[in-house]
């Protein structure tokens, strides 16, 4: 037990204790209100000017209007940031309708912030401008904005676009308005997971630059479909890409691109577009079916420079498109071992993909594009360091793991994991689901940011491989940061949770 109290003291010393104080805002409120919850300002412009580092703004539900930009500007530090949420079990509107053509919603300079849970719509320019660095923005959504939903420039770094949607976004002459963009004078670093853009009038994801080069851009399990299109569903003039890599006007800038487990379809014209860019390029498990042209990647790089254009485990459903030459493939579905049909896949209907996400903000699970039982695809790809079943990973986006007859799981490891509470932040109960590799006595405590321990949740025998799920009620407890540890044998797991009040 020694060795878990030092991992607790680190924790405390590395993430922020306590909160210093809440505001809120509600469309009902008055910015001459003190900002408390029974009397709320009126906009996040008036709680921006009185919150300190480590406070938080919450946003209550209904319609806010604005006719101007946000600014938020304010610095944090990674152990005291600035936190912008929905008020829990509510979804705020910032409605920019009422702003002129070219008046950009939320414009984030800032460094620091975290903001959850906010739908921005209607902006005359970007919904979400980011020129900060090491901000999260997750679970929002950007829609029937003028310009791209959220973009991001002016040097900005190390930001996390997290499990968000961008959709329905549309420029007056139909060539700018992307889902998301990294693009121009960005930073490098940006980090994109669990995304999905569809319906822009331009591209999905656009990683154009003019003023920066050579730097670099993850995506991670994000989706682009159906780009290149009005809402109406009607073709757009623009040039309709699903995740448009690169590209500048001289065609020799750097945009160093990683790819894990997305998902382009439905593209008026390509899926995946590197647009003549000339940096590295590195594709792993990701999946293109009915684009106009589903992988469009023809162009040379400077090998010279130690870019490399890498496609491993990718799959397509009908044409392949272009790839470079000397670029780096190894076991895609389209190489010669391979014929790929769709019977391949569970299902190839798109419905669903517009819908709901999950309640932890993750993309909905459905059938579609995910591999068949029996699947030539299945354990035929190659270990790129993502996690797989089986004895190889599977090839294309999803990775699948099949019971056999007698409802056994085939080849699944057994996984020692604690997941994160939902709903967090939370008031007054959140749930917390767990799972060990190994049948024996597990643990379960609750601890404040003193390493005090408030409570022992659960103590017993488990099962491996079973999700355990137990409800934890704050009803006694101040509000502020507290810390979940999961110990299993040798095997200790800590997470962070948030009470509100």
């Amino acid at each position: 037990m020694k060795f878990v109290k030092i991992i607790l003291i680190l924790i405390v010393f590395c993430i922020t204790s306590e909160l210093n104080a809440a505001f809120y805002v509600s469309p009902d409120g008055d910015d001459n209100n003190p900002g408390t919850f029974e009397l709320p300002f009126k906009t996040i412009t008036k709680a921006h000017s009185v919150v300190a580092s480590g406070d938080t703004i919450y946003i209550r539900g209904g319609v806010h209007q604005y006719s101007l930009t946000i600014t938020i500007s304010k610095i944090g530090t990674s152990d005291k940031k600035y936190y912008m949420l929905a008020y829990p079990g509510e979804r705020p509107i910032i409605d920019f309708s009422l702003t002129a053509l070219g008046t950009r919603g939320i414009s984030l300079s800032g460094r620091y912030w975290y903001i959850y849970g906010l739908d921005i719509k209607g902006a005359g320019d970007n919904g979400m401008h980011i020129r900060g660095s090491y901000n999260v923005v997750e679970n929002c959504a950007f829609y029937e904005n003028k310009d791209t939903g959220l973009q991001l420039g002016n040097g900005a770094a190390y930001n996390q676009i997290i499990n968000c949607d961008s959709y329905h976004n549309i420029d007056p002459g139909e060539g700018n308005a992307d889902g998301f963009a990294p693009k121009l004078d960005v930073g490098t670093g940006n980090y994109f997971y669990g995304c999905r853009a569809w319906q822009n009038s331009d591209d999905g994801y656009d990683g154009y630059l003019r003023g920066a080069n050579n730097i670099t851009t993850t995506y991670e399990n994000c989706w682009a479909f159906k780009n290149g299109y009005r809402a109406n569903g009607t073709p757009s003039v623009g040039n309709g890409n699903g995740f448009k890599m690169g590209g500048s006007d001289d065609k020799t800038l750097m945009h160093n691109v990683n790819m894990k487990n997305c998902l382009a379809f439905d593209n008026r014209v390509k899926g995946f577009d590197q647009n003549n860019n000339k940096g590295s390029m590195i594709l792993y498990n990701c999946t293109a079916y009915r684009n106009g042209t589903n992988y469009g990647m023809s162009s040379a790089i400077y090998t010279d420079s130690g870019k490399v254009m890498e496609l491993i485990n990718c799959a397509v459903l009908g044409s392949i498109g272009s790839i470079w030459s000397g670029s780096i493939q190894k076991t895609n579905s389209w190489m010669p071992q391979f014929s790929v049909t769709a019977a391949d896949f569970v299902s190839i209907d798109t419905t669903g993909v517009r819908g709901p996400r999950n309640p932890d903000g993750s993309l909905p699970e459905l059938p579609f594009m995910r591999l068949a039982y029996g699947s030539q695809l299945i354990d035929a790809g190659t270990d790129v360091g993502l996690p797989y079943y089986g004895n190889a990973p599977d090839i294309g986006a999803y990775e699948s793991n099949y019971t056999n007859s007698a409802g056994n799981e085939i080849n699944k490891p057994l996984t020692f994991k604690l997941y994160q509470n939902y709903p967090n932040p939370f008031n007054p109960s959140t749930n917390i689901k767990f799972v060990v590799d190994r049948n024996e006595f597990t643990i379960l405590e609750i601890y404040n940011t003193l390493g005090q321990k408030i409570v022992t949740l659960f103590a017993d025998y488990v099962m491996s491989g079973k999700v355990y799920e137990l409800t934890f009620s704050s009803e006694k407890l101040s509000a502020g940061t507290y810390f979940y540890k999961l110990q299993s044998g040798n095997k200790i797991e800590i997470k962070k949770m948030l009470i509100i009040k």
